[in-house]
């Protein structure tokens, strides 16, 4: 689990390098913003969350595997994180940002 980065991992690097060649400029994960989103597009006031399917569940995905041990852990976690997500993007949205999840 040590080797599993937290930021500026491929699907990550992915979306930043086509956000960059189409013109558009950014700051990345801002850690004053809820969530410390991984994009943030001032000028357009857009955040961008690029999420993975292990850890933050999205529904009928199948990389949201569940680890077969200690699996009362990881399902609270799991959950602690979705209901994180949910939180971050609301606070977000009141803030009069625009949210994105890729």
């Amino acid at each position: 689990m040590a080797k599993i980065r937290g930021a500026h991992t491929q699907p990550e690097r992915r979306v930043r390098s086509l956000l960059h060649s189409l013109g558009l400029r950014f700051r990345l994960h801002q850690a004053a913003l809820p969530g410390r989103p991984d994009i943030v597009l001032r000028r357009h006031g857009t955040v961008v969350f690029v999420h993975l399917c292990f850890w933050h569940r999205h529904a009928a995905c199948r990389g949201a595997t569940t680890p077969k041990t200690n699996r009362g852990f990881w399902q609270r976690k799991f959950r602690a994180n979705v209901r994180r997500d949910a939180g971050n993007q609301r606070d977000l949205r009141a803030a009069g940002w625009r949210v994105v999840v890729v």
